[in-house]
């Protein structure tokens, strides 16, 4: 390790640790995605007895987010954990310790933050605290490193208070450590350093598209009629070729802006192409101005392509752009079709594809009317294309719309120390929404699952699926159902089945802050999907929760997501309840009846259609109204 840089014989002697509002809770950070609580705790406890140990996961994936809290029962062990457990490798990875701070303001304020460069690459994050701990109390320490755990060259500090940090700044900056001269000085956040260097001077210039012929010499002597040069290189492959482009250096960033400024846009050197001369950017730049490039092409391509492109899988091996084209055109106007290939097999299809029509109304047809139609050897599945930002939005909506999502957390009871062979872990997507501890003590039966099923899948809104016979019984009984005034209900065959009592003898399942064998689980941790009760042998399998949105107040495009993705039969009842609403604002207690009419005698294309043109609606309720009337007409007369 690295010894620590002496400073000045004046520097103050380290000032006293305060823990704030004396506060036993310690954050634990730069720790391995694959340390977990038992972990921790075996780490922790030997300071002292631990209240609770939580490490904070993804809300949607349950990895871990680097980081933890571990809470003391007093503050002597706290601070003594803190003194003492320090950059202790956990999983052969320096953990980061301090103080838990409620305050959030504290650590954003950016007060005794200091940044320190050009650190040698054997200085750690220890050594750095060693170095600067003598100045004052430090809130924080971190030395920045990459991927494969080796140092950038940089850190930061932060004090309790700005003089303390404007000390260490005054006697370290300029100071030599291992061999390195540093540099010390304020932190500025991110934003705050592009608005101040808004004009960035600059020594470095980055020349292109230079002539094949161009020596180094010549392209130094370009630059020097502009100002003093200190270095000048053409970049050359191996055999020596011109890659086309080079570096200048000047002595003065003045004479750098006003050189790249003269060249940058001419045809210098007498070549073909015009010549480009800038500020040289790092890679990590260069790559956030490509980034946020192709990001806003992206988003204007998903902003058109909008209710126009379609995603059609399970194609036949045997269907090709051209094919896949020749399928839909029948629809409308397309602008794009392509067949996914494998990249390392060219011509073998990955067995989807992609449609763009030129209006969502041809889109729409192209999908009611393709939707599970042979093509080929294949019934194909055609839907809606969503990016996977909407997809992931969709599953956080229903995250949320489930109520508070508690991930239990793992504590301890009176200073007490964990069972042995203790069963714990984070079973994968198959054993359910998401990781908890689970005890044998707890569990009164077999283990819980989550049985509802995801919003957006083959049976959404709790509709069940059907096909052939079955499904047209469920079409004319969803007529049925709206006739009879039912436009919220179910049709038959479709009764709600009882939801499953746990426990046996109907007694209610134990809560999971039971205590078991000195440890107890509370749900004070976020972002943990709820569990559903036990279900007892031999009950009646839960009905799938019904979405929060119904039909008839969802948007345009949640709507079309939704009947796209259904069968015929569920396509038909979801139209019907959005039909309902619109119609029952014109003609109220008729509205059942009119829209059975219409569900019976019109297919999902027409229906679509209906909700977008009003005229159209109109002159079909007008058309029925003049059916019922006809109808009561014929009851009335009497017979001759």
């Amino acid at each position: 390790m690295a010894a620590p840089a002496t400073a000045t014989a004046a520097a103050p002697a380290a000032a006293p640790a305060h823990t704030p509002l004396a506060s036993a809770s310690l954050y634990v950070g730069d720790l391995d995605p694959n340390v977990t609580e038992p972990q921790l705790f075996e780490v922790f406890s030997v300071v002292g007895p631990v209240a609770s140990i939580r490490v904070c996961r993804d809300a949607m994936t349950r990895r871990s987010l680097g980081y933890a809290y571990v809470n003391f029962h007093n503050v002597v062990d706290a601070e003594r954990a803190l003194d003492t457990l320090n950059y202790t490798n956990i999983k052969n990875k320096a953990c980061r310790i301090m103080w838990k701070h409620r305050d959030p303001s504290i650590r954003k304020s950016g007060q005794g933050n200091i940044f320190i460069k050009n650190l040698d690459k054997n200085v750690d994050t220890r050594t750095l605290h060693d170095t600067f701990s003598q100045f004052g109390n430090i809130l924080s320490c971190k030395v920045a490193m990459d991927d494969q755990g080796n140092s950038k060259g940089f850190g930061f500090v932060q004090f309790e208070t700005a003089e303390e940090a404007n000390e260490a700044m005054s006697k370290v900056n300029g100071m030599v450590l291992e061999d390195k001269r540093l540099f010390v000085g304020p932190f500025l956040p991110r934003g705050d350093r592009e608005s101040s260097t808004s004009e960035r001077r600059f020594t470095n210039v980055y020349v292109k598209n230079v002539p094949d012929d161009v020596t180094d010499e010549a392209f130094e002597a370009k630059f020097k009629e502009h100002g003093e040069v200190t270095s000048a290189k053409v970049m050359r492959k191996e055999d020596g070729t011109s890659k086309g482009f080079g570096f200048v250096n000047f002595k003065e960033p003045e004479t750098a802006k006003k050189a790249s400024e003269a060249i940058n846009g001419t045809k210098a050197w007498g070549g073909e192409k015009t010549v480009y001369a800038g500020r040289a950017e790092k890679e990590s730049e260069r790559k956030e101005k490509l980034k946020k490039k192709y990001e806003a092409i992206r988003m204007e391509r998903l902003k058109n392509n909008q209710l126009v492109n379609l995603y059609i899988k399970n194609l036949d091996d045997a269907i090709d752009d051209d094919k896949l084209r020749s399928t839909f055109e029948q629809f409308g106007t397309i602008t794009s079709a392509k067949v996914m290939k494998d990249k390392e097999r060219p011509d073998v299809s990955k067995g989807f594809g992609f449609v763009c029509f030129s209006a969502p109304e041809e889109a729409t047809r192209a999908v009611t009317a393709m939707n599970g139609q042979m093509v080929g050897s294949k019934p194909i599945y055609v839907a809606l294309h969503q990016p996977i930002e909407i997809r992931r939005q969709m599953q956080a909506a229903q995250g949320a719309r489930q109520g508070p999502q508690m991930l239990p957390r793992f504590q301890v009871q009176g200073g007490m120390g964990m069972p042995p062979q203790m069963p714990m872990g984070f079973p994968g997507r198959n054993g359910g929404p998401g990781g908890v501890f689970m005890f044998p003590q707890q569990m009164g039966g077999p283990p819980q699952q989550f049985r509802g099923q995801p919003y957006g899948g083959r049976n959404q809104g709790g509709y069940q699926q059907m096909g052939g016979q079955q499904g047209r019984q469920q079409n004319r009984q969803a007529g049925q159902a709206y006739q009879q005034g039912q436009p919220g209900g179910r049709a038959a065959g479709q009764q709600q089945q009882p939801r499953a009592v746990a426990g046996a003898n109907n007694q209610p399942a134990q809560r999971q802050g039971q205590k078991a064998g000195g440890v107890q689980m509370t749900g004070q941790a976020r972002n943990m999907p709820q569990q559903m009760p036990a279900q007892q042998p031999g009950a009646a399998p839960q009905q799938a929760p019904v979405p929060a949105i119904p039909p008839s107040s969802m948007s345009k495009e949640q709507l079309m997501s939704m009947v796209v993705n259904a069968p015929p039969g569920q396509a038909k009842q979801i139209l019907g309840e959005r039909l309902y609403a619109l119609i029952q604002t014109e003609q109220g207690p008729l509205a059942g009846k009119i829209t059975g009419m219409l569900l019976e005698g019109l297919d999902n294309s027409e229906l679509v259609a209906l909700i977008d043109d009003h005229a159209a609606l109109h002159g079909k309720i007008q058309e029925a109204l003049a059916a019922l009337e006809a109808h009561r007409q014929q009851q009335t007369t009497p017979s001759a």
